[in-house]
């Protein structure tokens, strides 16, 4: 396996940026998810990995190769792509097998090499069936296969699982991430769900407009995403943002709400807000660190129940706050109604604040 370094990697079509001026390392052995909402860039942030398309501008280095203008087939990688892209007529021994034979590697090692990859995913009993015979997560593991009998420096994978169900899809997260710890393999992962980034990657990198937001372990960006994109995006729910103003009560600061009630903050939380470079902030917090009272409640704020999400174990409570829906987990035995009033406590150990004007995340001076 191999590291791969995207150094300053640009592609454009004219004026428009598919990819703009990113730049992270993946280290030997790592896999890490590309994540965002379509159209971010991410898709072609790994086709530039693979050579699919030219590059604009940047060099890309695999191990250590510069293949920023190599063919695909110089680059020592191996995709997974979305729809599998197998040979309907041929068996799935014949599936695995192909890469080696367009090599022209002896057939004893061809042979050695199928049945090594068959047995690493399980597949061995399937050799002899066709693709059509096969149910959607066995079709996977065969595209799976066809790359790993190449034994390629890294493994590049568009979305292998968004054409299964939700079941097979948590099932296939575990194959795969199995996949990687048995193999210590070097994977790039593109994925718009950012709950398999989360679950899967050693790190992702979370991509907006074509610029890259956020490069870290999954719980770093959980826990400090650095403005209010990622906060929004990753997480589920995701994280809520209620947009509010900084007001001073002498040496006491707060953030007030159109309507007019004021959240008094912490003193280290007081130091966020005044960090920012006008009065408005934007106040972000979890489910998880929310209270809900049916009652009014000192230091909680007035909301108004606009939806309620029983799920079994745990109840979703969208709630009306200072114009933004804000989701709150409460217990399954607390009974809500639409329209209802309700008063919301946040913890200030665990609430984030953002900048309103650069959406950038505060820290106290």
């Amino acid at each position: 396996m191999a590291q791969v370094v995207l150094k300053d990697v640009v592609k454009n079509y004219g004026s428009v940026y598919a990819v703009n001026h990113v730049s992270l390392t993946v280290n030997d052995g790592e896999f890490v998810a590309l994540v965002g909402p379509s159209g971010c860039g991410k898709t072609t942030t790994l086709n530039l990995i693979a050579g699919l398309i030219p590059i604009s501008d940047g060099t890309i280095v695999i191990g250590e190769r510069e293949v920023t203008r190599l063919d695909p087939k110089d680059r020592d990688i191996a995709m997974v792509f979305q729809n599998y892209a197998l040979y309907p007529n041929k068996t799935v021994f014949n599936n695995l097998a192909f890469p080696l034979q367009m090599r022209k590697q002896p057939r004893e090692t061809i042979e050695e090499k199928v049945k090594a990859a068959a047995k690493v995913l399980d597949i061995t009993h399937l050799l002899e069936r066709k693709p059509r015979e096969l149910s959607g997560g066995q079709q996977q593991r065969v595209a799976l296969g066809r790359a790993l009998v190449r034994d390629p420096a890294v493994f590049l994978m568009d979305e292998p699982l968004s054409n299964l169900d939700a079941k097979l899809r948590v099932q296939m997260r575990s194959e795969i991430k199995r996949f990687h710890h048995n193999l210590n393999a070097t994977v790039v992962y593109v994925t718009h769900d950012q709950l398999e980034a989360v679950t899967m990657a050693d790190k992702m990198a979370v991509m907006n407009g074509g610029f890259l937001q956020q490069y870290d372990t999954p719980a770093q960006v959980f826990a400090n995403p650095v403005n209010t994109f990622v906060a929004s995006f990753v997480g589920s729910p995701a994280m809520s943002l209620i947009p509010l103003q900084v007001v001073t009560h002498g040496t006491d600061v707060a953030l007030q709400s159109a309507e007019g009630w004021e959240l008094p903050l912490s003193p280290e939380n007081a130091r966020k807000a005044l960090s920012a470079k006008g009065k408005d902030v934007v106040l972000g917090a979890r489910h998880s660190t929310l209270k809900l009272h049916k009652a009014p409640h000192p230091g909680a704020v007035p909301g108004r129940v606009y939806t309620v999400e029983p799920t079994g174990d745990v109840t979703f409570a969208q709630v009306f706050i200072a114009e933004a829906v804000v989701n709150i987990s409460v217990e399954p035995t607390v009974m809500l109604d639409p329209d209802e009033q309700v008063w919301i406590e946040f913890d200030q150990s665990r609430l984030h604040l953002f900048d309103g004007e650069t959406t950038m995340a505060l820290s106290a001076r």
